[in-house]
């Protein structure tokens, strides 16, 4: 259970995220951008009471609480820089920041593809939690590899993205016996906030994992005007 000073951590993170509420109540703060503050508000709460719900040390809780966040800010810094958040940076980025550079131990491939902020966020979260279980228990752990691909099929105002990420690891894997937050994230956060459907396979060789959602007008940044 969370320790007295990690309880004392979340009063103080929620606090802030109190105050900025506030702020952003004012009524000199453009609409949009109150819009995009409060759903990234959300989600940090979400993101820190979710983290303080295992059974870790302070230092452990911080740290893993840090990385989330890290990754929730990079992919929101590449939504005020560009607009919407091209995937392939998103990729890019958060396999960067564990040594994992594309054509070497991490392959990408798939069509060019920008997501609204919200959507970004979400999916960078989901990707953060993929590479440190690849880091911790997977092929980043040894001298495996991760080939990423994603494709889009259909056409309409929905058409469907599939993404698929599979490990190559050089030892057995085997499907853990509990489930922490990044499941959860993979599962139940992605098919709340994209309506994803997430296959997670222990397969011999190492994890495949599959996500499926519809890119509708609330995820797919292109079809911001």
């Amino acid at each position: 259970m969370p320790t007295d000073d990690t309880n004392s951590r979340i009063a103080e993170l929620e606090a802030d995220n109190r105050r900025l509420r506030q702020l952003l109540d004012k009524r000199d703060a453009p609409g949009e951008l109150r819009h995009r503050l409060r759903s990234t508000v959300a989600m940090l709460r979400t993101i820190i009471r979710k983290s303080a719900s295992k059974r870790h040390s302070l230092d452990t809780y911080v740290g893993h609480l840090e990385d989330r966040l890290d990754a929730l800010m990079r992919a929101q810094a590449i939504a005020d820089e560009q607009g919407a958040i091209d995937f392939h940076k998103l990729l890019a980025d958060e396999l960067l920041h564990y040594q994992a550079r594309d054509g070497e131990r991490v392959t990408f491939a798939g069509p060019d593809l920008h997501l609204q902020a919200r959507a970004g966020q979400v999916l960078a979260l989901a990707v953060h939690e993929l590479a440190v279980n690849a880091v911790e228990h997977g092929a980043l752990g040894g001298d495996g590899t991760i080939d990423i691909r994603w494709s889009v099929a259909g056409a309409g105002p929905a058409p469907l993205l599939t993404f698929v990420w599979k490990e190559t690891d050089t030892a057995p894997v085997a499907e853990p016996s509990h489930h922490g937050f990044g499941t959860e994230v993979l599962t139940r956060t992605l098919e709340y906030e994209l309506k994803a459907k997430t296959d997670l396979a222990f397969e011999p060789d190492g994890l495949r994992c599959t996500i499926r959602f519809p890119l509708s007008e609330r995820v797919d940044g292109s079809q911001a005007g």
